[in-house]
Formats: structure tokens, C-alpha cells, sequence
């Protein structure tokens, strides 16, 4: 009989310990209502590098999701990132019939607005890529930031920009950066 493996030592990211009990609730994904899925999936799929696990036509009750009519139809896209289970961006347009039009593209932020942050592994080239999708509105360009530490730990150094969506979702896009040498 093999000896049982040594515990692991407590995982730590940027300061942060694991828990010893998990949370009640994982945030698994976030589902966007679009105007243009294949635009949509130029920005996540082709940009960003989410994976397409999912893709149907399915039909919404209006009331559940308070969107479109009784019986109307949409098509929901769910991709994901490097999780299995969390972190995933559901895609969601409907079809039929189609929702009303929302107008110009969004450039500001207000009240009930959002932030999706990603981490991805070419900030400066997701970011010019992205500017080219149409309706997305750079806000910042790749800039490098210096946040402080958690609990106690050391500064994050991060290069990051900032764009909406097609239809107003922000979206901040970061490659952490190796704290230089002290």
C-alpha cells in the first residue's frame, strides 16, 4: 500500500491565502445580451481566445430572463477560458424576433454598468486586435499600473487596457507583470 501523498502547501497568489472552507457560491459565468453575435464572437472568440463549448437556438420565456416576447427565439453561444466550470462568457442574441435596436455604441459608463476583467498573455496584441473589432471603444490603451499589495504582500505590477464591447460591456484586459528585483 502506498503512502498517502504529503498535504500541499497553502496556495498563495499576490498575497492571497486559499480559505479553508470554500464559499457557498462560484461565479460561474456571466451571460451578455448582443446585438451582433458573429461581431460578438469576432471580439471573444477571435480576440480574446475564449473557446466555444456551446452553441444553440433556444427558445426564452420572457419572463425567467426579462427579455423578448413569449416563445421568442435566441441563440446562445457559452465560451470558455482555461476553467472547466467558472469563468465562462455566455453570448445571448435574439433572433426572433430580434430585440430592438440599442442605439450608438456605448463610450461612458453609469449606474447598473460593468467591468469584466480578464487575464490573457498578449495584452499589447488582444488590445490593438480588439480595437479593430467593429463597436469597440478603446478607453485606454495598454498602460503599465502598480497596485498594492494584499495583505501584506508585494505591489502587482500590471499591464492592462481598457475597451467596451459592441454593446457596452468593459472590458479590462491584464498580463501581470513580474515585480522587478528589489
Amino acid at each position: 500500500m502506498a503512502s498517502p501523498a504529503p498535504a500541499a502547501p497553502p496556495r498563495s497568489a499576490l498575497g492571497i491565502e486559499a480559505h479553508e472552507q470554500q464559499a457557498p457560491t462560484d461565479v460561474r459565468r456571466v451571460t451578455l445580451i448582443v446585438r451582433d453575435m458573429e461581431n460578438s464572437l469576432q471580439l471573444y472568440r477571435d480576440v480574446v481566445g475564449l473557446k466555444v463549448n456551446y452553441d444553440a437556438v433556444v427558445e426564452t420565456s420572457g419572463v425567467a430572463l426579462p427579455a423578448g416576447e413569449p416563445g421568442a427565439k435566441a441563440r446562445l453561444v457559452l465560451l470558455n477560458g482555461n476553467d472547466p466550470w467558472i469563468g465562462w462568457i455566455g453570448l445571448m442574441q435574439w433572433i426572433d424576433p430580434p430585440l430592438a435596436d440599442p442605439g450608438p455604441y456605448p463610450r461612458r459608463m453609469g449606474p447598473g454598468g460593468h467591468v469584466i476583467v480578464m487575464n490573457t498573455d498578449d495584452v499589447e496584441g488582444r488590445c490593438a486586435a480588439a480595437a479593430k473589432v467593429r463597436g469597440v471603444t478603446t478607453t485606454s490603451a495598454p498602460r503599465n499600473q502598480i497596485y498594492p499589495g494584499r495583505n501584506g504582500g508585494p505591489p502587482i505590477h500590471v499591464l492592462g487596457c481598457n475597451f467596451f464591447d459592441p454593446d457596452g460591456t468593459l472590458i479590462e484586459m491584464n498580463q501581470i507583470q513580474p515585480s522587478p528585483a528589489r
